[in-house]
């Protein structure tokens, strides 16, 4: 149970840093952010807020200016659910892409932001 809190505990304090440290979302024009926020409607990123692989996607997230639903996997049973039926397992940080009816479920913080990268940056 300490070893519990200590984990949630320095886990508050990396997001809340990580909030104050996370500098300027990229800038586009009016044109290409309408696109980025379509794309974005396609994505939920599967997260626990104190996560720190989470919380280096949601970085990634602000950087690229890309609105992502974010689905709290911890606290919310319907999310958890979804997680494990049908992602496979409950883990995060995992991204679900849906693309026309085919759904993918992204897990591992590096592949994510590698995606994000690849696909916004």
């Amino acid at each position: 149970m300490l070893v519990k809190l200590l984990r949630e505990g320095l886990g508050r304090i990396i997001a809340g840093i990580s909030v104050m440290t996370q500098g300027n979302a990229m800038k586009r024009t009016e044109e290409d952010q309408a696109l980025v926020n379509k794309a974005g409607e396609s994505l939920s990123l599967y997260q626990f807020q104190s996560c720190p692989f989470c919380v280096k996607v949601r970085r990634q997230i602000h950087k690229l200016n890309v609105p992502i639903e974010l689905r709290d996997a911890k606290n919310n049973a319907q999310f958890r659910n979804e997680l494990a039926e049908n992602g496979g397992r409950i883990k995060v940080p995992c991204l679900r892409i849906q693309e026309n009816n085919d759904v993918q479920w992204m897990y591992e913080s590096n592949d994510i932001n590698a995606y994000l990268q690849q696909r916004f940056g």
